[in-house]
């Protein structure tokens, strides 16, 4: 919902703290306020308020801006009667802001009254109010026809426990899962989300110990509230979302993909699986062309060739057969030509040539197995499995990510994407408020480490080789970029970061991994994902010895964590999810190298053109450019 002058919102609570804060935003967008709250001086000294900026969208009204009602929301009459004047006055509700609250002095367990105004009055303002009022809020909205969003304003305390205040806790909670249950109510155009903000500095959290807010990175900027309110508003997309608001990890969803698939009673019934096929349908060639590997060799154009075969069909019972639209390209391709990630020595390595090459990509599902039911033809999928640099490729159905939109954007976020977004969670254990350190970081995994260490309230540091580059990380909110052939990373860590980095996202291997160790932090955490710069050469990849690893860790209790992705298969869709959330909602970028690559055939060019170290982004080959063109319309 876009918000514009002469909408109208009704705000309890709104007297002082949030509520307030939220009545003056909504002003300075030229919203009609009403202000509902049990203290009189204040809440008309807000309306005032509201007024004086109101001015500036409206002259000559007939009705105020603004109003003043004063009510105990615990009173369902008084509650009713101020839903009825502000419908009186503005003709209508557009927005319902629950915000009223209050905390519970007495631990429950330590209270010998009837609690009739300690916890039982705690309840009926907390959560007894805010289901009346989402009640009579979405029975005007609904009787209206017209779209409407209702924010209750729940706390962090409800989604995890407040031991000094276990009433506000369980009251909050009940807002929380009492909202996420209202889903259904977006059928009629009513939209209620719930925001469960950390401490922010206002009359009730200042009754708390100053120990306990430090202890979470201290007061959230009322800013932040207001901009999390505001996106649940504007995004129409949210219906029943929680979003989690705190000084460490900055806004996030709650739960997560990973965590909702849990409780889901068929949780393989993706919402994208059951989306309308808005795509063409495709025609099965009689055969097809693929990049095979023929020979072991470091060199990539040495050991592929470009071959035409037969389509098999019809499909393998459990497999689907694949269009493939965009193919990502990966440093490590060149090892997978060498058979560098096949077990058994050389000759054992050297039998299962010719092989398939390709590890990730995007495309429509052309064909499917007799036994394969939960995907259909049509449906655009991303995969990770060997064969993508072909034009077809059948693979097992159950391997299958279903994706919104077979986009290059979408390939950029499988290999580089996951390995950036897993590796950080699991290997790097990343949390906030830490120092995270990025090498190649203008590349297709780099992009993504920067930014969600980045989103995750972290300070990031990046090197590169390149203006193009450094002004990519910029852009991408780096904290600190180190061009490597304009300073000297080693001596711009030592003298910037003297305490050291918390986590290091490392890629290049060689010289840089040994800068990297130095310069780990104590209870740091360095993240090997691979090393680029010993990949190519005449004898490729050859192990180095690192002398003196053992004592450099146990010294400072540094962790030095390899990360393959392969073996976090079973986290893929989750955080392929999260990734395409975030970049659908602008909150994460993709950067594809501008460098066209068109035709299976191209493949080559492009494997060496990654190793040229001129790549901006992810490097991506357009497999079909003609069905890209297609894609891209709709």
């Amino acid at each position: 919902m876009e918000l514009k002058p002469g909408m109208s919102a009704l705000v309890t609570g709104g007297a002082s703290g949030i509520g307030k804060a939220l009545c003056i935003a909504f002003a300075q967008k030229g919203l009609f306020v009403t202000v509902v709250d049990f203290s009189e001086e204040n809440g008309r000294e807000v309306a005032t308020l509201v007024q004086k900026e109101n001015n500036k969208f409206h002259r000559d009204l007939r009705v105020p801006s603004s109003i003043f009602v004063k009510c105990d929301v615990s009173n369902a009459d008084n509650l009713a009667a101020s839903f009825e004047k502000h419908v009186q006055m503005y003709g209508g509700l557009d927005i319902c802001i629950n915000c009223a609250g209050i905390a519970n002095k007495t631990l429950v367990y330590d209270d010998t009254s009837d609690g009739a105004r300690t916890w039982r009055h705690a309840v009926n303002v907390n959560l007894v109010a805010v289901i009346d009022c989402t009640r009579i809020a979405s029975q005007i909205m609904r009787s209206q026809k017209k779209p409407g969003v209702i924010i209750n304003i729940g706390s962090a305390a409800g989604l995890y426990p407040m031991f000094f205040d276990p009433i506000y806790s369980a009251t909050k909670g009940g807002v929380v899962m009492f909202t996420r249950s209202l889903v259904p109510l977006k059928r009629h155009g009513v939209r209620v989300n719930v925001l469960c903000p950390e401490f922010v500095q206002t009359d009730m959290a200042e009754q708390m110990s100053r120990k306990i807010i430090d202890s979470t990175g201290g007061y959230l900027k009322m800013e932040d509230i207001i901009n999390g309110a505001f996106e649940l508003i504007q995004d129409e997309s949210k219906a029943g979302a929680c979003l989690w608001i705190t000084k460490r990890r900055g806004m996030e969803y709650w739960p997560t993909p990973e965590e909702r698939r849990k409780y889901m009673v068929n949780p393989n019934k993706s919402k994208r699986m059951l989306t309308k096929n808005i795509y063409p349908s495709i025609r099965t060639p009689e055969s097809f062309e693929k990049i095979v590997v023929h020979t072991l060799s470091h060199n990539f154009r040495n050991a592929t060739r470009l071959e035409r075969v037969q389509l098999r069909l019809p499909v393998e019972p459990h497999s689907a057969l694949v269009k493939i639209i965009y193919a990502g390209v990966n440093a490590s391709d060149v090892n997978f030509s060498s058979g560098r990630y096949f077990s058994g020595n050389t000759k054992e390595v050297a039998s299962r040539l010719p092989f398939d090459a390709g590890f990730e990509g995007v495309g429509i599902v052309a064909s499917v197995g007799d036994s394969v039911n939960h995907i259909k033809v049509g449906t655009p999928v991303a995969l990770m499995t060997f064969g993508s640099y072909a034009e077809f490729t059948q693979v097992p159905a159950k391997h299958l990510l279903p994706v919104p939109r077979p986009d290059p954007e979408v390939v950029a976020m499988l290999t580089s994407g996951l390995t950036a977004s897993i590796g950080l969670e699991k290997a790097g254990q990343m949390a906030s408020g830490q120092v995270v350190l990025v090498t190649a970081a203008a590349g297709g995994t780099g992009q993504f480490a920067v930014q969600l260490a980045k989103l995750a309230g972290n300070k990031v540091v990046a090197t590169c080789g390149g203006e193009s580059k450094a002004e990519l990380l910029a852009s991408l909110g780096v904290d600190r970029v180190i061009n490597y052939r304009n300073e000297s990373v080693k001596d711009v860590l030592k003298k910037e970061f003297p305490r050291g980095v918390d986590i290091i996202y490392e890629s290049v291997g060689g010289e840089m991994f040994d800068l990297c160790l130095n310069a780990l932090a104590v209870h740091g955490h360095l993240i090997v994902i691979g090393m680029i710069s010993q990949y190519q050469g005449e004898d490729g990849w050859k192990p180095k010895n690192y002398t003196g690893l053992c004592e450099k860790i146990l010294a400072k209790s540094q962790t030095v964590a390899g990360f393959f992705l392969v073996q976090y298969a079973h986290l893929w869709q989750d955080h392929l999810d999260k990734l395409f959330d975030l970049y659908a909602s602008g909150k994460l970028k993709v950067s594809l190298d501008p460098k066209k690559f068109l035709g299976v055939a191209s493949v080559p060019d492009a494997v060496e053109y990654l190793h040229s170290g001129k790549s901006v982004g992810k490097v991506v080959v357009c497999i079909d450019p003609s069905y890209g063109q297609v894609v891209a319309k709709l």
